[in-house]
């Protein structure tokens, strides 16, 4: 009987690339085709859950000792060279490069537009929503994203810790004290729920998830001034579970455009970038878990606060009779 070559399934840089390998190929191996594929160098290669009893293989690992399914799904943390010269070489006091569009609220009113509340009908019609865990009485809800709020899904690093924004468990547990954490993402279900794997999310002890949402959650929508854009309503939602509202919702991205239908009930997080230079500093969630439990204890209405001047509100007293 002859040899039969084997795939997996290589996620990289918001792609999918299928490697093929045979039984006698190595890890090394696997990473020079992946090479082949992706232009990523073998030594700039981390495959976060590629696992040999526990650990990390070795290079010189026998890829059948993995007993690894055909189709298997490797997530690849990577930089090419040109992109890893450019960041070296990148002069100080630049802009920040931020994956997103200069859209100010003013500019576009669409959230109440027949063509994209209809949209959101069709999604809380079709969309199915599986509960994670059991909502809590009288809490708020906080909406995540993941990429570049959570988590740089594009630096190398050999462990998703690596890639974890800094204090991300204190924050979650801080979180849940007070609100149902939803995480919805422009990914697929499967990405997302290895992420969160990855992250040690699913699985803490000290608070729980109460659903994920990805990408066929979205709707399109469309602004003269820069086209189609996918979009996060947090109308989907709303519909589904009327316990939250635009007066107990709050949704963190990095990109602003994702809650362009509900502009009074996001926040736009400082994006986690360049992981290796910058965990040593960013404290951006500890200083956002005092806003939501400030926002928790003494707002009745989020949608009335403004977002953007997160670091600098202060609530008003609240008079007692």
């Amino acid at each position: 009987m002859e040899d039969v070559d084997l795939n997996v399934v290589v996620k990289w840089s918001g792609r999918e690339f299928v490697i093929q390998y045979g039984p006698n190929d190595t890890v090394f191996d696997l990473k020079n085709f992946i090479y082949t594929q992706t232009k990523v160098k073998p030594e700039r290669q981390k495959l976060l859950n590629l696992k040999f009893k526990g650990k990390t293989p070795e290079e010189t690992c026998n890829l059948s000792s993995l007993k690894l399914k055909s189709g298997f799904k490797i997530m690849m943390m990577g930089s090419l060279e040109e992109e890893i010269e450019k960041v070296n070489s990148e002069p100080e006091g630049m802009p920040e490069v931020v994956n997103d569009l200069d859209i100010e609220d003013e500019e576009v009113a669409i959230e109440n537009q027949e063509i994209y509340l209809a949209k959101i009908e069709k999604r809380i019609k079709e969309y199915e929503v599986k509960i994670l865990n059991e909502f809590r009485p009288n809490k708020k809800l906080l909406v995540l994203d993941i990429d570049y709020t959570l988590f740089d899904h594009r630096s190398s690093a050999e462990t998703g810790n690596e890639l974890m924004r800094p204090y991300l468990h204190e924050f979650l547990t801080s979180a849940y004290e007070d609100y149902e954490i939803v995480i919805w993402s422009a990914t697929s279900m499967k990405w997302i729920e290895e992420k969160m794997r990855l992250l040690g999310v699913s699985t803490h002890g000290s608070y729980k998830i109460a659903f994920y949402l990805d990408s066929s959650a979205m709707i399109s929508v469309h602004i003269p001034k820069y086209g189609v854009l996918d979009v996060k309503p947090l109308g989907v939602i709303w519909g589904k579970f009327p316990q939250f509202s635009p007066k107990n919702t709050i949704m963190f991205d990095d990109i602003r455009r994702n809650f362009l239908m509900n502009p009074k009930n996001g926040l736009k997080i400082r994006p986690f970038r360049l992981a290796h230079l910058n965990r040593s500093t960013d404290t951006e969630l500890l200083k956002l878990a005092q806003y939501l439990k400030i926002l928790a204890e003494n707002c009745d209405d989020f949608s009335s606060v403004n977002h953007r001047h997160w670091e600098t509100y202060k609530p008003k007293r609240k008079r007692y009779h």
